[in-house]
């Protein structure tokens, strides 16, 4: 009898060591995989056999390449955004059209940052904090899979609510433009 409390006492010592493998998700998880997916679509728009064709399509600044696995990138953040932050309602992706004096100068990006437009219930700093930390994430990642480049930002994130749509004050506006509207990514 007391071999069999011996065991059972064992196996209940070894049931309290063990850890669980919960985990809540944050930034660093929502961007984990984000480049090795992005790269798979984008092989998979450009009908490339192998995402490692399309990874060096983009290292080449093929605009095509690049295009594709931004787009995808941005869906990504945009539900990672959804999922970790109850006030957002929408996110769209939009593009920045580089003044005439930019475009001669030569001071317009390729297709980096990736903007996004992000329509929420309220603006919080949570909300500033959490595109702070996906985008710091997104560069590391960005850096170690494309190569260093340099970059500050990945994400341009513009965040309105209710009063800047209505009032379509700044970026809001093109919410209801008819000329330059964004793509919606994500929805509640």
């Amino acid at each position: 009898m007391s071999t069999d409390m011996k065991r059972n006492q064992a196996q209940v010592e070894d049931l309290g060591t063990a850890t669980p493998t919960f985990h809540l998700p944050d930034a660093a998880s929502i961007v984990q995989g984000a480049m090795t997916e992005a790269l798979d679509s984008c092989s998979q728009r450009m009908n490339l056999p192998d995402p490692a064709i399309s990874l060096d399509k983009v290292r080449q600044g093929d605009k095509r390449a690049q295009d594709y696995m931004h787009y995808r990138l941005a869906q990504l953040v945009a539900e990672g955004l959804g999922e970790l932050d109850s006030n957002v309602r929408s996110v769209s992706l939009f593009e920045f059209e580089a003044t005439a004096d930019d475009s001669i100068l030569g001071e317009h990006s390729e297709s980096l940052p990736i903007h996004l437009l992000v329509q929420v219930e309220r603006k919080t700093s949570a909300l500033n904090a959490l595109v702070t930390a996906l985008d710091r994430a997104l560069v590391k990642d960005y850096a170690e899979t494309i190569g260093p480049r340099g970059l500050a930002h990945v994400l341009d994130v513009q965040v309105v609510d209710q009063s800047d749509v209505e009032s379509r004050r700044g970026v809001a506006a093109l919410l209801s433009s008819l000329y330059n509207r964004p793509v919606k990514l994500w929805e509640r």
